[in-house]
């Protein structure tokens, strides 16, 4: 209908780590296991992309696979483009490699894109994924993952579960070490080492510049950043570890032109057919939705729901249902279950013309009494709408009125659907960073997301005929 995290794999080395050796092949339980959870992944992770940026994105993983030593071949490893607006990459035993649409586009050349998929192949040669689930199981990491998006045990049961394998289990010495066997990598395969600090140094500024668009005051999110070393630590750590590599080897590759021309015309941020975020509200063409939100509410969109983040602990969730002609109490009933609590008492009523029930419970969380609402909207006759929302006790009708902003999407409403994409242009004599940041499909902040997007500093003077990236509408 998630915010941002390189969520990357490490491995226990030593204080001067050697490649990582890959195992001569992965077992038919390893295979299975993954293949199992890459059907759900890409599920949570809106499908698998198609066509010649995928097929790159592929090619570059598997240059970067056969690195990782110990008879490593590239067809071991399958790696997916995901469309996805969340800025990720992560693996899974099997040789599953994964990385969204959204962190691709925040690449600038092939070369900060190998060190991500080094990164991660790091995390399958080593079967991180065994050793994590070997360390806690899987239900407590679910359980933790609960939480940490959520900050309320209530509202995040029945949340995409997935994203737990891919974010959590990690310390920050294995981050540290994982950084250090993805630089190896990129220069056994012929890359400047110096694009990991690169990539790392963009990763931390569109986290940076994500938490204060959301109103963090540009910190980096504690909670998802907890395990991982502060961006800014692992750029300069990384420096160093590039900078003496390339005191060893000649490797100097990039490749930005070829990248570039993989990227050009990539969507980016919501893909309409699953629905966009514009300014504080949601609209969905295909369910002919529409939402709005308070001001003050950061609004998510991911393929099985649609969440917001208001003051406080105010929070909504937004998700459809399989009605298939079932009464709404029963899809009320079952979705209290999902919030592992029993079926509340509803209230029938019509909300903008359409029938729903509302019912209210008041339950603990890790910030203190919340008030919690489930609102059931017959949307159609095989299909029903779920609206959690939640704040503090005695706070409900602060984020009341996103119940209340459900309704059928109007012609005016439908205006706002369209999607955008990464447009590679080149830069013309008398342009400048401001010029072409006017050129943005924001309404807000366009220089800074221009800058983060190209990794150039506010003071930049741009050369005519070099390449940079907007993001432009359809």
């Amino acid at each position: 209908m998630k915010p941002a995290l390189f969520a990357v794999a490490a491995l226990i080395l030593t204080a001067a780590p050697a490649l990582a050796q890959a195992p001569p092949g992965l077992s038919p339980a390893e295979r299975q296991q993954g293949a199992q959870a890459h059907q759900q992944i890409l599920k949570e992770f809106g499908g698998a992309m198609s066509g010649p940026a995928a097929d790159y994105v592929r090619s570059v993983g598997q240059k970067i696979a056969v690195q990782s030593g110990g008879g490593a071949r590239a067809q071991d490893y399958t790696v997916t483009l995901l469309n996805s607006n969340v800025n990720n990459a992560f693996a899974i035993p099997g040789g599953y490699v994964y990385i969204t649409r959204q962190l691709l586009a925040l690449m600038n050349d092939e070369a900060e894109l190998a060190f991500v998929m080094g990164h991660e192949v790091a995390h399958v040669a080593a079967r991180h994924g065994q050793k994590r689930q070997s360390r806690a199981a899987m239900s407590n990491v679910l359980a933790g993952l609960a939480g940490v998006l959520t900050g309320s045990d209530l509202i995040g049961r029945g949340a995409g579960i997935v994203a737990g394998l891919t974010t959590l289990g990690y310390s920050r010495e294995q981050e540290r070490q994982a950084d250090s066997l993805g630089v190896r990598y990129l220069a056994s395969a012929g890359y400047d080492p110096g694009a990991a600090t690169d990539s790392l140094a963009a990763l931390g500024a569109q986290t940076a510049l994500e938490a204060r668009l959301k109103g963090q005051g540009g910190a980096e999110p504690s909670k998802w950043l907890s395990t991982h070393p502060p961006s800014g630590e692992r750029v300069e750590r990384m420096r160093a570890e590039a900078d003496a590599l390339r005191l060893k080897t000649t490797a100097r590759g990039l490749n930005r032109d070829v990248f570039l021309n993989a990227i050009d015309g990539l969507p980016y941020d919501d893909d309409p057919a699953g629905g966009v975020v514009v300014g504080n509200g949601f609209r969905h063409a295909g369910l002919g939705l529409a939402l709005d939100a308070p001001a003050g509410f950061a609004i998510t969109n991911a393929p099985q729901s649609v969440t917001g983040i208001g003051p406080g602990i105010q929070r909504f969730d937004l998700r459809t249902t399989d009605a298939g002609g079932a009464d709404l109490n029963a899809v009320a009933a079952a979705r209290w279950r999902e919030l592992g609590v029993s079926a509340q008492p509803m209230r029938a009523t019509r909300i903008n013309g359409v029938e729903a029930l509302e019912g209210s419970i008041r339950a603990g969380s890790q910030a203190g009494p919340i008030d919690a609402t489930l609102t059931v909207y017959r949307w159609s006759p095989s299909m029903a709408l779920t609206l959690v929302s939640m704040a503090p006790q005695g706070q409900a009708a602060a984020v009341a009125p996103v119940a209340a902003s459900v309704r059928r999407l109007s012609a005016q409403d439908g205006a706002g659907t369209r999607g955008r994409r990464v447009q590679v242009v080149r830069v013309a004599a008398g342009d400048t960073v401001q010029s072409l940041a006017a050129r943005m499909a924001y309404g807000d902040d366009r220089l800074a997301r221009f800058l983060t997007l190209n990794e150039l500093q506010p003071n930049a003077v741009l050369k005519p005929g070099t390449r940079v990236k907007l993001v432009t509408m359809r």
